[in-house]
């Protein structure tokens, strides 16, 4: 956390205990939240981003970014391209899409955990950053 060597040299931006935010964030570094976020997080494809949820952290939305840390709550999907840690308080309800994850008794997941397989011999990490385009359909009439 604050002060260990893991955070030195990140930007890191900090979303406080009586912090509320509605809307999405877009990251490309690191986020830690102890407040309260109603909206998507998404970790910008080709960066290193992570995002800390502390132990009264609070999310409604889903998250995407390569490392992500829970020790709080996620009501929304959960994807990771690298890494995941969910810790002994998390509590998270929606679907974990991860390549590697750590889980600590005590954790609950509420939703299926779904493996990505890593592509090894590939340079790049899972597209699971980047949001499906949605496919618009088209009413075609005969006469």
């Amino acid at each position: 956390m604050w002060g260990s060597e893991k955070t030195v040299g990140k930007n890191v931006t900090l979303i406080t205990a009586k912090a509320e935010i509605q809307g999405d964030i877009r990251i490309s570094e690191a986020l830690q939240i102890e407040g309260a976020v109603k909206g998507n997080i998404l970790a910008d494809p080709d960066s290193n981003a992570e995002v800390t949820i502390g132990i009264k952290g609070i999310v409604e939305g889903e998250i995407r970014a390569p490392h992500v840390v829970i020790n709080g709550e996620v009501k929304g999907d959960v994807y990771s391209s690298d890494h995941i840690t969910l810790n002994k308080n998390a509590l998270v309800t929606g679907d974990v899409h991860y390549v590697m994850m750590e889980m600590v008794m005590g954790a609950k997941v509420n939703g299926k955990l779904l493996h990505v397989p890593s592509e090894k011999g590939k340079k790049s990490k899972p597209d699971l950053l980047t949001k499906p385009t949605p496919v618009a359909s088209v009413a075609s009439e005969t006469k």
